[in-house]
């Protein structure tokens, strides 16, 4: 290293008089460190660099932005388009997961969506179609999700959504019965009258 550099390098650290060295420059025993100047230009270009931010190149079959309104939802529902890829069977019932070991983890996976785009392999079988809209008012979507026997919500490891949507899912149902969208059963019970009439004719 030129002698001259050393010098304005050990000025600009304050650190003294500079040792000469075959190997690498040290002052009073110690390593200095690389010293590089930069012209303002270069400076300059530098930092314009860092505040634009690099764009990335987004997949358009994983994009997510694009906000499907609820109306397109239900017509996709009803399309031929709909009848070519799910046939009459539910939007889970040819989704397998793909997770690792023999079996299958109790929960599934948080969400499938992160700053608006697919971030796994292998998305739920909401998030993978986009124009699956989970709302109160998409009612034959959410009858999907509904146990004809009970009326219950399907357990996620059946229907294999992530939690994210399951929450939704649930949301949805419930105001959708509270509009009247969706009938469920009142549980019966039964009362004993005959104590009450026995009240009655002894007051009698």
């Amino acid at each position: 290293m030129n002698r001259s550099l050393l010098i304005g390098c050990s000025r600009i650290l304050g650190l003294g008089h500079v040792m000469k060295t075959t190997s690498a420059p040290t002052v009073q025993g110690r390593l200095l460190p690389h010293c590089s100047f930069y012209t303002s230009t270069k400076l300059r270009q530098d930092a314009e660099e860092a505040e634009e931010p690099a764009k990335q190149e987004v997949n358009p079959k994983k994009d997510r932005s694009q906000i499907i309104p609820v109306e397109m939802s239900i017509r996709y529902l009803q399309s031929s388009a709909y009848k070519t890829t799910y046939g009459d069977d539910p939007v889970w019932k040819k989704y397998r997961r793909n997770f690792k070991g023999q079996f299958a983890p109790k929960k599934t996976r948080k969400t499938c969506i992160r700053k608006n785009q697919i971030s796994t392999g292998s998305p739920c079988p909401i998030c993978r179609d986009e124009y699956l809209v989970v709302h109160y008012q998409n009612v034959e979507l959410l009858k999907q999700f509904i146990s004809p026997y009970t009326g219950a919500i399907l357990p996620d490891s059946k229907t294999n959504i992530c939690q994210k949507r399951l929450r939704e899912l649930r949301v949805a149902v419930e105001k959708a019965r509270d509009f009247g969208l969706l009938t469920f059963d009142v549980p019966f019970r039964e009362y004993d009258y005959s104590e009450y009439y026995d009240l009655q004719q002894k007051k009698q």
